[in-house]
């Protein structure tokens, strides 16, 4: 279930409450005359149905009640009533299924930031990845995947894409090349600052190295497995199990390959650079595809699913 609070102005508040009594999903609907003071309105509480909650939200927004009051949602995690009980056996579909594209669109939106944690993140994942690949220590690649946070700006493409968003989507952009290109430019210095002190050698680089090789070695293996974790990706980000991340995070090969064209271009290994930077750009391409193409197919079935609700 949803928990949705509105600040709705007072002579728009009783078709809002039409609306939520007539949104098959809706349960413990509640107003409060004038409770709202910054804006100034009526308080209207109710919970819905996830199922139910982006055809809702869209109506709302149609209202303009977030130009003219505010529409705030939260995730209830535990329910224990009849009424909601019955509100999501009403609601169409799985609450599992559903899509709520404004909480995605917001989420994407935030986490495509191009902050200075971001960029810390990023920054700190490659330098780690660096270290993997002079030692070629598997496990702190998996370490440096799990940190990096380049999924983020990449559902926002994605998003964006689907959405129409150009914003969203110059801003996602955006995040990818800068973050990119900073934590590359300081793990060539770090590079060079582990090899002054004796801990990097560029003959590391130039080994067998059979537990890291495959980061600058880009094949269709490659592309499948990022096309199958930009699905497993976006499902996780949509159906908001948030724990499939990890999973994904550890399945392809972008902060590794970044991390290894740098530590190459340090030691003018210029070949090895730019096959690390193919296997980069293959995945971010083979993700943005699944992302994209996943999306779409889950708007499509979705609204097959309410029309057929409807009918």
């Amino acid at each position: 279930m949803l928990h949705l609070r509105l600040i709705v102005p007072a002579d728009r508040t009783d078709t809002v409450v039409q609306l939520l009594e007539d949104t098959v999903g809706t349960a413990h609907l509640v107003v409060l005359a004038g409770a709202a003071r910054n804006p100034q309105g009526d308080v209207v509480l109710c919970d819905v149905a996830r199922e139910a909650g982006d055809g809702l939200l869209a109506d709302l927004r149609a209202l303009g009640i977030d130009e003219s009051g505010s529409i705030a949602v939260e995730n209830v995690h535990l329910s224990l009533s009849r009424h909601a009980d019955q509100a999501e056996k009403d609601a169409p579909g799985e609450g599992a299924d559903a899509v709520l594209w404004e909480s995605l669109t917001d989420a994407t939106h935030e986490e495509s930031t191009l902050s200075v944690t971001y960029l810390a993140f990023l920054t700190l994942a490659t330098m780690i990845a660096a270290c993997g690949v002079v030692l070629d220590n598997a496990i702190l690649i998996v370490g440096a995947m799990a940190v990096g946070p380049e999924f983020g700006p990449v559902a926002g493409v994605c998003t964006a894409v689907v959405r129409r968003a150009p914003r969203l989507a110059w801003r996602s952009v955006l995040a990818l090349v800068v973050g990119f290109a900073v934590a590359m430019a300081v793990t060539v210095g770090f590079t060079q600052f582990m090899d002054a002190v004796g801990l990097f050698h560029a003959t590391d680089l130039k080994e067998a190295r059979p537990n890291t090789n495959f980061i600058y070695r880009p094949d269709w293996f490659s592309f499948v497995v990022a096309v199958l974790a930009g699905c497993a990706g976006v499902l996780s980000l949509t159906s908001a199990k948030s724990g499939a991340l990890v999973g994904v995070a550890i399945s392809v090969t972008t902060v590794p390959a970044a991390a290894n064209a740098a530590v190459a271009f340090s030691y003018g290994e210029y070949g090895q650079a730019w096959s690390s930077m193919e296997q980069l750009l293959l995945n971010l391409v083979g993700i943005v595809l699944a992302g994209v193409l996943t999306l779409v197919v889950q708007k499509l079935l979705w609204a097959r699913q309410r029309e057929r609700a409807g009918t």
